[in-house]
């Protein structure tokens, strides 16, 4: 994986540059985004989608849509501190935890805090949730055949680690998080992209005739024609995207999966239709949103939002498993702790 920039040097960054990069995406931001030499908007470039706010609306929060300015600034606040005090703290071994990015007392697991990068401030708008709709900010009800799967897959991987296969399964069976642990794709890319741990990132490449999206978590790529083609309906772990202009905003559809991707801990599948829209709201703000239509899954479709940010930094290589070490010693894992299950129970 890649880091840019250390915590301590975000931390300081921050305070610097917080308040004039905040005003400067507010959506009443008014100089005009620019356009390519064919005249369509120009959305070419890296895009960063990390962010505080969290997918769903939280709990306790109830029907509170957006944040106070008090509030946003004590939960930017708390961010840095946090860096700080994870930098600054006397460096310890860690244990094995249930995942690598979880560890003791609010550390990171097995990675330091310097390979992590949430973000350091919630969305602009100060909203509570990236959902956008359905208006209490969380996902709409799961269907039943969805809940009875989701039960299945928990009896089966009780008490076994969110990296761990499960037992006697590994090609269909990936296990929780199996798309990304298996390197095909990155966690935080999808499809649909959602803001989550390290490399949130995205370029964006135009021609006339095609869009091309190259996520910087594991490298995941989409070409998307616009020529109104037809799909071939050909399944593929990130779909088939067809793409169209409605006025300054690129329409993306996307059908056609394999089964299901990383978005939302694997929980879609086969039947996702996605629809993103890519619209340049000013030179430093594309406004990402995502409207998730899988009836076998949730009872209604919901969409949410997310105010990409200019990077003038480029992708940079995620190395994922590093030569496949990780993988093999994944399996390896796995097969000791079989082995010793079934010799503690002769």
């Amino acid at each position: 994986m890649s880091q840019r920039i250390p915590a301590a040097v975000w931390a300081l960054a921050a305070v610097v540059v917080l308040t004039p990069l905040f005003a400067a995406a507010q959506p009443a931001e008014t100089a005009e985004a620019p356009r390519t030499p064919w005249g369509a908007p120009d959305l070419q470039g890296v895009w960063d989608f990390r962010s505080l706010t969290p997918l769903e609306r939280p709990a306790d929060l109830a029907d509170q849509a957006f944040l106070t300015e008090e509030e946003a600034a004590e939960l930017e606040q708390n961010a840095l501190a946090r860096n700080e005090e994870l930098l600054n703290r006397p460096a310890r071994r860690t244990t094995v935890t249930q995942s690598v990015d979880r560890g003791e007392d609010g550390a990171p697991g097995f990675y330091n805090n310097f390979w992590l990068d949430g973000g350091t401030s919630p969305v602009e708008t100060r909203r509570t949730s990236l959902i956008v709709d359905p208006p209490n900010g969380r996902k709409p009800a799961m269907t039943a055949a969805s809940q009875q799967r989701q039960a299945a897959i928990a009896r089966e991987r009780q008490g076994i680690g969110m990296h761990a296969p499960t037992p006697g399964g590994w090609v269909e069976d990936f296990g929780n998080e199996g798309l990304q642990l298996r390197c095909i794709t990155g966690f935080n890319s999808g499809p649909p992209m959602t803001p989550g741990g390290y490399n949130q990132n995205v370029q964006l490449f135009q021609t006339p005739d095609q869009v091309v999206l190259l996520n910087e978590m594991n490298h995941n790529f989409r070409v998307i024609p616009l020529d109104g083609r037809p799909t071939t309906g050909l399944p593929q772990w990130t779909g088939e995207s067809r793409g169209h202009w409605d006025g300054d905003t690129l329409v993306v559809e996307t059908t056609n999966f394999l089964r299901e991707t990383s978005f939302s801990s694997g929980q879609t599948d086969q039947y996702l239709h996605l629809t993103e829209r890519f619209t340049r709201v000013s030179p430093t703000t594309l406004m990402y949103e995502a409207t998730v239509d899988n009836p076998t899954v949730w009872v209604t479709p919901w969409t949410y939002e997310i105010p990409m940010q200019w990077n003038e930094q480029p992708l940079y290589e995620y190395a994922c498993h590093e030569g496949n070490y990780g993988l093999y010693n994944i399996l390896a894992g796995a097969r000791a702790e079989e082995a010793a299950a079934a010799q503690g129970s002769e």
